[in-house]
This record gives structure tokens, C-alpha cells and sequence, in this order.
């Protein structure tokens, strides 16, 4: 608790949830990191659905480059956008993420890669989401995170099952 000037307690500020999603991929290492900075292969899965891969992508695969996806959807434009902080090869990659309706919004997405002895296994750390948001976006990254999966295991320029 924090104490106002006159003593009084006053709630601290929560801080928004951290949402956090693991999963173990039958791809080296090397591979899922590519399709997080791959344009044609994220492009299929990342932010995108089996039925609906993303129109526009544009990525900058650099720290500090930005990355854009766009789709148009049920007559609405949908855009991610955001820009990357972190990327060590095969390993690691931190980005911000504007939430689709909210830009004004910024996340932090921590994506880590460790090699296993078959394929890998990715922890992904989603921060700073709204709360009303949390449930939604830990859902939304599970299915992705499947999507990337599946797109994987199709195989280059092949679309995923769904």
C-alpha cells in the first residue's frame, strides 16, 4: 500500500496482467525463430487464421526495425503493428505490440527459444495487456502459436491446414 500525504492508505496501481504461453514444436530451433522474421512464412501464421493469412507484411528484421500486418476483414481493416527491441538469433526476440483497435496501446511481447533435444520448446511472455483484454489475447496466442505449428509442419509455401 502506498500512504497519501496524510497517512491515509491508498491501493497501489495494479500492473497490467502478464500473460504467458509455452509450447513445444517438433522444428529446430532455428526454424520457429525464422518464421517470427520471415515475411512469407509469418505472414501465415502470425496474426493471421488458416482461413485468412495477412494480406500485407512488412517486416524489418532488425532492433529497432519495425513490422506491419494488414488484413482486411468483414470490412474492417485489422493491423498489428510494432516495432523490435530485441533479437538474438535462434534464442530470443522482444518486440512491442500496438493492440489491433487500440494503437495507442503498446505491449511487450517476449518471445524465447530453447533447443531441445527433438525440435524445441518457445515460451512467449505477453505484457503489459489491458486486463479486460488478458483472457482474449492468451487464447489468441495459444491459437497462433498452434497456427505457427501447423505451418511449420506444411512445409514452405504451402498453406496450413484449417
Amino acid at each position: 500500500m502506498n500512504h497519501g500525504k496524510n497517512g491515509n492508505a491508498r491501493p497501489r496501481a495494479a500492473r497490467p496482467p502478464r500473460i504467458r504461453v509455452t509450447r513445444r514444436f517438433r522444428a529446430p530451433h532455428e526454424r520457429v525463430f525464422r518464421a517470427w522474421l520471415d515475411p512469407e512464412i509469418a505472414g501465415r501464421w502470425l496474426f493471421a487464421t488458416a482461413l485468412h493469412p495477412m494480406t500485407e507484411v512488412e517486416i524489418e528484421p532488425r532492433v529497432g526495425g519495425s513490422f506491419r500486418f494488414a488484413d482486411r476483414r468483414d470490412g474492417t481493416n485489422v493491423e498489428h503493428a510494432g516495432r523490435y527491441l530485441e533479437i538474438v538469433p535462434h534464442r530470443r526476440l522482444v518486440f512491442t505490440l500496438a493492440l489491433g483497435k487500440r494503437p495507442r496501446v503498446r505491449t511487450r511481447v517476449i518471445a524465447e527459444i530453447s533447443p531441445l533435444k527433438t525440435g524445441c520448446k518457445l515460451a512467449l511472455t505477453h505484457e503489459d495487456v489491458p486486463a479486460e483484454r488478458a483472457g482474449e489475447a492468451e487464447a489468441r496466442w495459444v491459437g497462433l502459436l498452434y497456427g505457427l505449428d501447423e505451418t511449420l509442419a506444411a512445409g514452405p509455401g504451402r498453406r496450413r491446414a484449417g
